[in-house]
């Protein structure tokens, strides 16, 4: 029986650790293609459990990390769930950013499963974000079935492609005006936050990062991976405004030799990002280009002369939204089209003061969202709203699968024609 769940105590950390499927070596992902693995195997292998060293210096960095808010569950005084959120700025439609409580790193240990410790430590967190003015959490579910019962619900995907070099020729363009260089890992971790900062402030669904996030890049070798090499582009006034890493990883057998796995592309304008794509799908040696990670709306794929060369060879869901605070979450994101929609959410156990119906009016800049008597157009239910909220789901999809009821003729089309964002959420790294 889970008798109390609260912040662990400094002295708590390492049992806090312990539960934790990352510390411990047990699996942290369900056993599917993982998108976000570049090799040919379906995920990397499991971690070796952490030792005392290592939980101690894990220990140390997390209770100095104010942006870092652990939650733990006892029985008898004993650690038997972990759970945690790292506070976030992600970017919301109309380039706004939003305050957004990222979950992470989760676990009950085997003996303690079913007795609802993971719904007192959700609900634990999502009250604690709330006081901090967070009004939006954000996840990357291990499991698929788990999270939609918190009113969790998919929000950004990401897949894995392949190219064939001999069949990766693009359409002609106008000569760069800029070029490419060759660099290593300290210049790579200077460049990466003016790249990230530039992309963040317009694509939906990205995430501020951390601090450090870019400290453990490197020049050495990973084993047979091979070291990691970094690829920038420079404007014609020679300021970086695009940069990739990749890696050429050795295989034992020939159908996988010759392969280079793209870990990261992000680029300021077009420009850059056609000329580091051009040099790494056509580079000498190879015979296979593989992406994971990347955005299911790849512009490359428009890009070449043969676009049906680049075959998504896996794809999954990547994070998942849960509106904490409804109306406030609604008013800090803008809208596609002006407009005005009164819906009604009655089914949020968690967060109660979200139930109640809602009338959300969008005029160009100006976004309210206040309680109303008046009779709903439809009704959505929260796991709907959180997934439309990043503009990536259709609305009409979720009402065909019953997650939203329409009492006025319309109001489908309006919410779509609302909530849609031009180009897909998507989000370049986890958490």
């Amino acid at each position: 029986m889970v008798t109390e769940v609260r912040p662990p105590r400094r002295d708590e950390m390492a049992a806090y650790y312990r539960t934790l499927p990352f510390a411990n070596g047990m699996p942290s992902w369900e056993p599917a293609d993982a998108a976000w693995h570049g090799g040919p195997e379906p995920w990397p292998p499991q971690r070796a459990p952490a030792d005392a060293d290592q939980l101690e210096e894990l220990a140390a960095a997390d209770t100095a990390d104010e942006s870092f808010h652990p939650i733990a569950a006892f029985a008898d005084g004993r650690c038997v769930g972990a759970s945690g959120t790292i506070s976030f700025e992600v970017t919301v439609p109309g380039g706004g950013t939003v305050s957004m409580a990222g979950v992470t790193s989760t676990g009950v240990i085997a003996t303690h499963r079913r007795r609802g410790c993971l719904r007192r430590m959700m609900q634990a967190m999502f009250d604690a974000a709330l006081e901090r003015g967070e009004p939006l959490a954000m996840l990357s579910a291990s499991e698929g079935r788990i999270y939609g019962r918190f009113g969790f619900s998919p929000a950004t995907y990401r897949t894995r492609w392949e190219l064939a070099r001999h069949e990766a020729a693009l359409l002609p363009s106008a000569p760069d005006p800029g070029s490419l260089e060759l660099i290593g890992a300290a210049d790579a971790k200077k460049a990466w936050p003016r790249v990230h900062a530039s992309v963040r402030a317009h694509r939906v669904g990205e995430l501020s990062p951390l601090p450090g996030r870019w400290d453990g890049l490197s020049d050495e070798a990973d084993g047979t991976n091979g070291p990691l090499r970094f690829l920038v582009h420079r404007d014609q006034r020679g300021d970086v405004d695009g940069i990739a890493h990749f890696r050429l990883p050795w295989s034992p057998t020939a159908d996988r030799a010759g392969t280079l796995v793209v870990e990261a592309l992000e680029a300021m304008n077009p420009a850059a990002y056609r000329a580091l794509w051009g040099l790494l799908i056509d580079f000498d040696l190879t015979k296979t280009v593989v992406a994971p990670a990347r955005p299911r709306d790849e512009p490359l794929r428009w890009m070449l002369t043969n676009p049906r060369a680049m075959r998504v060879t896996r794809q999954t869901d990547n994070l998942w939204a849960r509106l904490l605070d409804v109306p406030r979450a609604l008013t800090q994101r803008s809208y596609l089209t002006p407009g005005e929609l009164r819906f009604t959410i009655d089914d949020d156990r968690m967060c109660p003061g979200n139930n109640g119906t809602w009338h959300l009016r969008a005029d160009d800049a100006v976004v309210t969202c206040l309680p109303t008597d008046e009779p709903a157009d439809l009704i959505v239910a929260l796991a709907a709203l959180s997934t439309l909220y990043f503009g990536g789901m259709s609305a009409h999809d979720l009402a065909y699968a019953g997650h939203l009821t329409q009492h006025t003729e319309g109001a489908i089309g309006q919410l779509a024609r609302m909530f849609r964002a031009d180009s897909e959420p998507h989000n370049t790294f986890g958490f």
